[in-house]
């Protein structure tokens, strides 16, 4: 049974890829700092704001055949009033802790000569953001993804992103109104998009994608981009 890794598994779109892993005959290891009332897998309490403890984490997880960097952090603060613990943990969980995962997850993909890592970015990276540091790391991600796709690609490891619009997710909730009609002003579909239509694309990335496909960020924002 294939195994994948789901960060930020406890709510939004990581709870929706963990139990579409888990409909798909997966198993999954749901990590996150704090869970709700469910689960979807086997519950993997961490903070990612803990790097140091990274590589003991994957080591102690064992076979990861999928790695789904989801876990992210947003503050609807001024640029001038930002706090600099929240811009550490913004770089911590955004940035620094998907290349740590990738990076201790590495040695026994390479060993295998496959595996797959899907990197959740978001529209946040292709325009300025009105909550910089979310979208400096989500644009950097992306950068990311794209130079470990080069960097992994020999070894048979498939590196891809997925960049959604908005999402029906408690992050999505905290965002003020006028933000929220804003961006719905440019959606074609004239809705939210719901964290089980980002899993779909997610799974797909991380199962059964053509193996040509790596570097890649799938948008999924029904034409949503913000302002």
């Amino acid at each position: 049974m294939p195994a994948a890794l789901v960060t930020g598994a406890g709510r939004g779109i990581g709870l929706a890829t963990a139990r579409a892993f888990l409909a798909a005959g997966w198993k999954v290891l749901a990590l996150d700092k704090q869970f709700g009332a469910e689960v979807a897998g086997e519950r993997v309490d961490y903070d990612l704001t803990d790097l140091a403890g990274i590589p003991a984490l994957i080591a102690r997880l064992g076979a990861i055949d999928t790695l789904v960097n989801n876990a992210g952090v947003l503050y609807c603060e001024p640029y001038d009033a930002i706090p600099e613990a929240h811009v550490a943990e913004i770089l911590a969980v955004n940035l620094r802790a998907p290349v740590a995962l990738i990076e201790a997850l590495a040695p026994q993909m390479r060993q295998r000569k496959s595996g797959r890592i899907v990197n959740l970015g978001s529209v946040a990276a292709f325009t300025g953001h009105p909550d910089l540091w979310y979208g400096a790391t989500k644009a950097a991600l992306l950068n990311v993804t794209k130079s470990y796709a080069a960097h992994l690609g020999r070894d048979g490891i498939l590196v891809n992103a997925v960049a959604p619009g908005p999402t029906l997710t408690p992050m999505y909730e905290q965002l003020p109104q006028s933000r929220k009609d804003g961006v719905m002003r440019t959606v074609h579909a004239g809705r939210a998009c719901t964290p089980e239509e980002v899993a779909r694309v997610v799974v797909w990335l991380g199962s059964s994608s053509p193996e040509y496909m790596s570097g890649s960020t799938v948008d999924v924002n029904s034409g949503s981009y913000p302002r």
